[in-house]
């Protein structure tokens, strides 16, 4: 498959995925296509999505990538490869900034068990 059409299929899966859980989104590429926009923009604003459907992704070289492009935003890599659920990762210092937010808001923490 084409690797070019193959990331457009997971930018669409994902903003689907993100959709089904409530988030409005949709790719940015086909509005735009300006280079270091996010791959994806959603209603979550402060967010950078970078989106990654290969089987051999570079993981560090991806959140570089993303980190670069995301400003004041907070970089975040979704990836999957085929056949296996889809991963978003970030750096721990955004995670515990993200849990620390939920603890303030007094967000409900037992759907993580």
């Amino acid at each position: 498959m084409n690797s070019n059409q193959k990331g457009k299929r997971g930018e669409r899966e994902f903003c689907n995925l993100l959709k089904a859980h409530g988030i409005k989104a949709r790719r940015s590429q086909q509005y735009c296509g300006i280079r270091g926009d996010a791959d994806i923009i959603s209603d979550l604003e402060n967010i950078h999505w970078e989106i990654k459907r290969v089987q051999n992704l570079q993981l560090s070289k991806a959140l570089a990538q993303a980190t670069s492009d995301a400003g004041e935003k907070i970089p975040i890599v979704a990836h999957r490869k085929n056949g296996e659920d889809w991963l978003v990762t970030l750096t721990f210092k955004n995670w515990i900034g993200m849990v620390n937010i939920c603890k303030l808001m007094g967000e409900d923490y037992s759907m993580f068990q």
